[in-house]
Formats: C-alpha cells, structure tokens, sequence
C-alpha cells in the first residue's frame, strides 16, 4: 500500500499536504504526517482509509491493492498472505475485481484467456510490423537515397517500435503458455 499511495499520488502530481487537504474536504482527515508514515510503512492503511485515498487519486481500492513496484524482485511467496505462491500482479488484480476466482478451474481458463489475448495482440503487431515494411519497401529509393528524410525516419521509429512489440508480446505469449502447462494440478 506504501508504494501504491506515493505512485497514485506523485501521478496526480499532489503533496502530501495536498492529499491530505482534499482527504479534510472530503470529511476524512488524515494529517500529512500520518500520510508520511502510510508511504514509509511505518503506519497501517485501514480500509476507510484506502477507499478515501484511492477516490482522491483517482483510482480504485483493487487498483491500489494491486499495485505491485515496478522495481520489486520477484516475490519468494505470494504477493498477497493466503494466496497461492503463483499468483501474479495481473491475475490478483483480476481476482480483486471480481473477474476471476482463484479455484484451479477458474485460474487454469483465466490463464488460457490470456494466451488467447496474447496470441491476438502478437498478431496484431505482427501485421503492423508488416505494414511497415510494405510502406518502407513502396518507398524505394527514397528509402536509399534520404534515409534521414522524415517519411523514412518516422517509417524506421515504426518498424523498431513494432519489433519491440512484437517481441514483447511473444515473450509474455511464451511465458504464459509454459505457465498454462506448468500449472500445479494440486491448485
């Protein structure tokens, strides 16, 4: 929760004495000190707390719940306590919203949804890629001659952005699909 405060707050570009001034409009005081401590984990988030922090910032309580670190390690254990060790950001935040159970049947179709998703947005990529390297090719000699004029700059940003993609969808694609494999038969 510490992080989840400071990232939602920094996003909406508040202090923490301008969160705690609207939490005070709002009929929820919460000092700024107390606001400190909440970031610093230093203090408990009750849940009136986490309903009126995340109204203010403009999200939800499952968003913030969520909200995993971007530069956190790989957890040991679940990122939740009682959760199953294998549950990730993605599928605890589904779970949170009440799009997902966490029964074996519920989470094996829930990961096979996502490789489906994934599959389909690895395609995408893959015939945006292809366009791109159409309009390249259409562009013959310009592409040889003025390879710093801006149709061809803009068509190469394309092209490496659409590789990037590309390979990122077919990593997650790869990943999730071993995962499907693996999963526990005991879950």
């Amino acid at each position: 929760m510490s992080d989840a405060i400071t990232h939602y707050r920094q996003l909406r570009e508040l202090t923490i004495d301008e969160l705690a001034y609207v939490l005070l409009m709002l009929d929820h005081p919460i000092s700024a000190d107390v606001l400190a401590e909440m970031e610093r984990c230093v203090r408990p988030v009750t849940v009136d707390d986490l309903v009126a922090i995340a109204y203010v910032l403009e999200t939800t309580p499952a968003v913030m719940l969520s909200h995993v670190p971007i530069d956190m390690p790989e957890p040991d254990g679940p990122l939740a306590t009682g959760l199953p060790n294998d549950v990730d950001q993605a599928e605890l935040r589904a779970w949170l919203e009440g799009k997902t159970t966490l029964d074996r049947e519920a989470r094996v179709n829930w990961w096979k949804e996502r490789v489906a998703r994934l599959r389909v947005r690895a395609a995408h990529h893959e015939e945006q890629l292809q366009g791109a390297h159409a309009e390249l090719r259409e562009l013959g000699d310009l592409t040889l001659q003025e390879a710093d004029a801006l149709p061809v700059q803009c068509l190469q940003y394309r092209i490496r952005d659409g590789e990037h993609a590309l390979n990122q969808a077919e990593v997650a694609l790869a990943l999730t699909a071993q995962r499907l494999d693996n999963f526990p038969e005991d879950v």
